[in-house]
């Protein structure tokens, strides 16, 4: 086993304040290891101090099997890529920004130009050159940040929350674009995120993080398996809820989540179970809606988020359900703060854990 970067005790304070609590953590060759956990658990920190660009107050930090100098990194540098959440790109084309690091590495033009392509048709936005960078969609440009970090192709990609607040089709395209760089290029990957699934999904391990510290590490199986409630605590916010359930005559189960609420699933449980539903798969009305779905609740809009051509609602039914509807669907229901709605979804759409 090869290991590409490793934080050894590694502690990072501002002030009095500790942002990283000595995390031990190995990077292995061709890896997607993703640092899952809630916002100020210090998954950032780690991805810019893989970077170069913030330097620890205490431990050790290797990479490529040397111990790095704080105090001159530009080699290091070289070598780590990291894309951050929220884009900022150059007010010029698609092609300038993402040929840009090619160019301050001297790179000849006929290569850059090859380059460019390859990472466009990868991101799925072939014929882009010319468009202007800060006119595409969040979406849009989010794919061109991470094609201007692929065409560098480091031996280490760090991707910071890469499809928070995008779309089903973004956040899709951007999913395969790191499975397949991943497998097809071997690079290695550092992924953070406090979407589980997406950890779950993309990582061939996880290690959760907790106030400033790396609560547990593994294989999404063995994370997943046990449900730690360290894991249970923070994946609440995506419609995570541990609950009591009972097998029902019919050969389902309900999970009783509390506060009158029971949410019918397809599998057979007994006993404590957690449950997961996508917020995509909750249909949102001003009326009962006539269907087949087993689970249909009544409550209020208690928050309400603009996602560019989203809008990210929470509906609380006695428990508070994250709810994803387009914009135009959002003006067209006449929808705001404390309006009464109802929430339906399938028990086929339940994810047991």
């Amino acid at each position: 086993m090869t290991v590409t970067a490793e934080l050894k005790a590694v502690t990072k304070a501002y002030g009095t304040k500790i942002v990283l609590d000595a995390v031990n953590l190995q990077i292995r060759e061709g890896e997607i290891i993703a640092l899952l956990g809630p916002n100020g658990s210090g998954k950032t920190t780690i991805l810019k101090i893989l970077a170069f660009i913030e330097n620890p107050t205490g431990g050790e930090v290797l990479f490529q099997g040397k111990s790095v100098n704080f105090n001159n990194t530009e080699k290091e540098r070289l070598q780590s890529t990291l894309v951050f959440q929220k884009t900022t790109l150059f007010g010029t084309s698609v092609y300038n920004n993402i040929a840009y690091g090619l160019k301050l590495r001297k790179v000849p033009k006929e290569i850059r130009d090859r380059e460019v392509k390859k990472a466009l048709e990868l991101v799925k936005l072939s014929g882009f050159e010319k468009r202007s960078a800060r006119k595409l969609s969040g979406g849009e440009q989010q794919r061109v940040a991470i094609a201007r970090a692929l065409v560098l192709k480091t031996p280490l990609l760090l991707l910071d929350e890469p499809t928070a607040n995008l779309d089903p089709k973004n956040a899709g395209i951007l999913e395969e674009v790191i499975d397949t760089v991943n497998r097809e290029n071997k690079t290695t990957i550092v992924m953070a995120t406090h979407n589980m699934f997406q950890a779950k999904k993309l990582s061939h391990r996880i290690a959760l993080m907790d106030e400033g510290k790396k609560t547990e590490i593994g294989a999404p199986a063995e994370v997943f398996g046990k449900l730690s409630k360290n894991l249970a605590s923070f994946a609440a916010v995506d419609n995570t809820f541990n609950g009591i359930a009972k097998v029902t005559a019919a050969g389902t189960s309900k999970v009783d989540i509390g506060k009158g609420v029971q949410i019918e699933v397809t599998a057979q449980r007994q006993g404590d179970t957690a449950v997961f539903i996508n917020p995509q798969d909750i249909i949102l009305s001003k009326t009962a809606v006539e269907s087949s779905a087993r689970n249909t609740f009544k409550g209020k809009i208690t928050e309400i988020k603009d996602l560019d051509l989203l809008v990210k609602l929470e509906v609380n039914v006695g428990k508070p359900f994250t709810v994803q509807i387009t914009k135009q669907s959002f003006s067209e229901m006449g929808l705001c703060l404390n309006a009464e709605v109802f929430i339906t979804f399938k028990a086929s759409s339940v994810q047991v854990l």
